[in-house]
Order: structure tokens, then C-alpha cells, then sequence
């Protein structure tokens, strides 16, 4: 059962560190002499004079190889991950795997990109998304591949979340803490309003029930229809494939092509004219305390969402436009191996990574946590298909992964991901005209990928 909080952080919480030229400049700011982009027999090796971060050793654990794994978790998560590396120390005698909790997503790459300059790296680490891009540029990051064999290996893993850990055909970060956005409904109220129980389909179907929520009180005031926020651009990564559309394809920008100027026209009617939507601080938080009729978030914080209503929770695919279950990006992270000077350290460190990807063990962490079971085998397990059936919203967000696939390449880095969240801002927030705001996000994310195409390519190539 899903009982406790899940700590959330944004997705796109990792500011300024993938901004213009980041990617390319880590490299040199940090003295790395490979070049993992480069395809030289070097990078996949050891690096001379990075040196273990220091890690505290349990007397119970001295005289192991020691490993240390820098976590983006904390509150329960953190506790649910040390859970599982006591489980790995006490499972054999060779290795000792702790963990450090160094706060969120944006925390973990402050702290990283400091410690390669220092020279002093942990061995484990987990980046959203491609934010291991910047790393593996700068050749700190070993790869994975070697270390597979008929019980650890890609296949082993949901197939929509690998290619997102791999660059020139190779394997630097395998899936972990994943997840999807969904959409949110307050079924209780849906029921008080005479609509059906299974919630919208489409944003369309969505805006015709809002007439009938919106006749609801909460606090004394009539029930908002759905809050979005200032950077809303994961979740119009879903919109704008709904409506047909990408913000790019390989190194080509396609905002300008016509499906996202027709979905923030549709948005600024639903928002603007209709007054159906709001912009909201926290759209979470409204919709749990049932200021909102509806919401989208991740389902990493359906646990949250659960743990904080007073009502019955739906939720259900995010929605189309003009037909049902729309593709979605994914989210979350995954582990990577750090290179330093102990190729002993590497070793152990992939055996940690292996540990976690055994079906009972993904299982432990995917109950705990609300992330999905991201190991095939471990959404089949029985603790954890007797959990769908006591509470169906799980299964919804493992049913919807099958619409799941990478973000749109320009989405990697941050700075893009900034003009598309300013961008939606503007008509979400202050209702000016899409058409002009999309011409504008035409020429800012073309003058963007011009800098980012060549490390874009670098990671499509298939390698040698």
C-alpha cells in the first residue's frame, strides 16, 4: 500500500547549469582531459587524480569496497533508498553502498559540478532527464554497457525510458525514479455534478463539463475548473503533441509549423474567454484542498495527492485534443557511474546499480516511493499488483506508460526550456496573442539550437 509522502522536485528545478555553452564549457572548467563525445578509447576508462568524495563507514562494514551514492532525494524517499542499500550491504560482504542526501535536483548538480572541480566525485549519482548530458560531455560519467549480462541489462528495464540514458549508442545512465504527468480529478465533485465518474478524455469534452463544476461551491466561491502554473512546459510537451505538433525534431524548431499556435489559441479561449482557467502558485495544492476542480502532475505525486485529499481521487491519461490518451513525456532520473581514479570503485558501484534493478528490489522502491515500477518484472510481482487493485489510480499511471517517449530535443536544456515556460506564460498568464508569442519562440529557440545542434547530434549518433 501506498502510505506515506512522496517528496517532489521539479522536473526543471536544474537552472543555469545546461544554460548557452554550459554543456561545452564544463569540460574545460573542471580539468577533464577525455572527452566522452569524442569516442576515444579513453573515455570509458578511469581518470587519473579524481579521487573518492569522503563517506563515512559503519564499523559493521569496514575494510569494503566503499561506494557513495550523492541522492536527490529526501524525507521518505531518502528513507526508502537507505532502506534498500542496508538490504544490499547485509546481502553480501564485498562492498559497502551509503547514501548522502544532498537535497533536490538543482542541489545535486551544484554540488557536482563543485566536486569535479575539487577532484572529489562520488561514485553514484542520479540526473533528471538529460541532464547527464553536460557530464558525459565533460567525461565523468562511465559507461554502463560492459557491466551487462543475461540478468542486468537494457531489456530488463520499461523500453520508453532507456533511449533517454543513452549517447552514441552506448549506456551512461540506466532508469531509476521515473515517472509521467497525469490528469487529476476531484471525482466527488465530478459525481456532484452528474458527470461521468471516468473524468474527460479530451480538453474539449473537459471544457464542456466546466459549466456544470463551475455551478459548485468551495469555500463559498465556485469551484475553479484548472489551475496551471508559470512553468507548465512538461505538461504542454503533452499539449502540443496532442495537437499534432513538436517543439522540435532532431535540430530543427517546429513551433512555428501550426498545432502550438492552435493549442494556445484553444488555452486562451478555455483560460481568458470562457474563464475556465486560472494561473495558480501552487495547482497541487488547490486542486488537494479542493479550491480546483481538476489539475495535472506528475505520478510521482499521486502518494502526495492521495495522503492530502479529503475527497476520491481520479485520475486518468492526460488529455487529447481531438482524441484520447495523447502521447507523454517522461520524467524522473536515473542512475549513473561516476569516473575516478579506482576502477575497483566503478566496479562495485555498477553491482549497486544492478541491485536495484532486481525485480523485488524496484518493487520495495516503487511502493514506497509512488515512482513506477520501472523493471518489467516488478510491475508483475504479487505485493505489487494486489497495490493496483486496492487503489486503481496506480494502475492508471502504469497503464499510461505505453504513450510514453522522450521529450522533444530542444527540451534537454534549460534555456530552451525557459522561452517555451515564458512563452506559455504569456497567453496562460497574461492572455496576449499566440500567434505573436509563437513567432517570437520561433526565433529564440532557433538562435538556441543553434548552439546546442552539435551536442544534440553527438547524442543521436549511433557511435562506432
Amino acid at each position: 500500500m501506498f502510505n506515506i509522502l512522496q517528496t517532489s522536485t521539479s522536473r526543471r528545478s536544474v537552472l543555469g547549469l545546461m544554460g548557452a555553452g554550459a554543456a561545452l564549457g564544463l569540460a574545460g572548467c573542471v580539468g577533464v582531459g577525455g572527452d566522452a563525445s569524442s569516442g576515444k578509447d579513453d573515455a570509458g576508462g578511469v581518470r587519473k587524480g579524481f579521487k573518492q568524495a569522503p563517506v563515512k563507514v559503519p564499523e559493521a562494514y569496514k575494510g569494503r569496497t566503499n561506494v557513495i551514492f550523492w541522492a536527490p532525494f529526501t524525507g521518505i524517499n531518502f528513507q526508502v533508498l537507505t532502506t534498500l542499500l542496508k538490504k544490499f550491504n547485509d546481502s553480501q560482504k564485498d562492498i559497502y553502498a551509503g547514501a548522502e542526501s544532498v537535497g533536490s535536483y538543482a542541489d545535486l548538480a551544484q554540488k557536482f559540478t563543485a566536486a569535479l572541480q575539487a577532484k572529489q566525485v562520488p561514485d553514484i549519482v542520479c540526473f533528471p532527464e538529460h541532464r547527464w548530458i553536460q557530464y558525459w560531455q565533460a567525461d565523468a560519467l562511465a559507461p554502463l554497457d560492459s557491466y551487462f549480462d543475461d540478468e542486468w541489462n537494457n531489456k530488463v528495464y520499461m523500453q520508453q525510458f532507456v533511449p533517454e540514458g543513452q549517447a552514441q549508442g552506448k549506456t551512461y545512465q540506466v532508469p531509476f525514479a521515473r515517472s509521467t504527468p497525469l490528469f487529476y480529478y476531484n471525482k466527488t465533485r465530478f459525481k456532484e455534478a452528474g458527470l461521468p465518474e471516468k473524468g474527460p478524455d479530451t480538453w474539449p469534452e473537459y471544457a464542456k463539463m466546466a459549466p456544470d463544476l463551475a455551478k459548485l461551491k468551495s469555500a463559498g466561491k465556485a469551484l475553479k475548473i484548472f489551475p496551471f502554473k508559470n512553468d507548465d512546459e512538461w505538461y504542454g510537451q503533452a499539449h502540443i503533441w496532442a495537437w499534432g505538433g513538436r517543439f522540435s525534431e532532431g535540430t530543427n524548431v517546429l513551433v512555428d509549423k501550426g498545432p502550438m499556435l492552435e493549442w494556445l489559441t484553444w488555452k486562451n479561449t478555455f483560460i481568458h474567454k470562457q474563464n475556465y482557467g486560472y494561473v495558480a502558485k501552487s495547482p497541487v495544492t488547490d486542486f488537494t484542498t479542493g479550491i480546483s476542480a481538476a489539475t495535472h502532475a506528475s505520478t510521482a505525486t499521486l502518494a502526495q495527492i492521495l495522503h492530502d485529499s479529503k475527497f476520491e481521487v481520479g485520475s486518468h491519461f492526460m488529455l487529447g485534443n481531438d482524441s484520447a490518451g495523447p502521447k507523454v513525456p517522461i520524467g524522473g532520473s536515473g542512475l549513473a557511474v561516476v569516473k575516478a581514479e579506482s576502477k575497483d570503485r566503478q566496479d562495485a558501484a555498477a553491482k549497486v546499480l544492478k541491485f536495484m534493478a532486481e525485480p523485488e528490489n524496484c518493487a520495495q522502491w516503487h511502493l514506497g516511493t509512488g515512482y513506477l515500477p520501472i523493471v518489467l518484472k516488478a510491475a508483475e510481482l504479487p505485493e505489487v499488483t494486489a497495490n493496483y487493485k486496492k487503489i486503481p489510480n496506480y494502475k492508471v499511471a502504469l497503464d499510461q506508460v505505453k504513450n510514453s517517449r522522450q521529450s522533444d530535443t530542444i527540451t534537454w536544456f534549460d534555456a530552451p526550456v525557459d522561452d517555451i515556460n515564458r512563452a506559455m506564460g504569456l497567453v496562460y498568464g497574461d492572455g496576449k496573442d499566440p500567434k505573436t508569442v509563437v513567432t517570437d519562440l520561433q526565433k529564440q529557440l532557433d538562435e538556441k539550437m543553434a548552439k546546442y545542434k552539435d551536442t544534440i547530434s553527438k547524442v543521436m549518433a549511433k557511435g562506432n
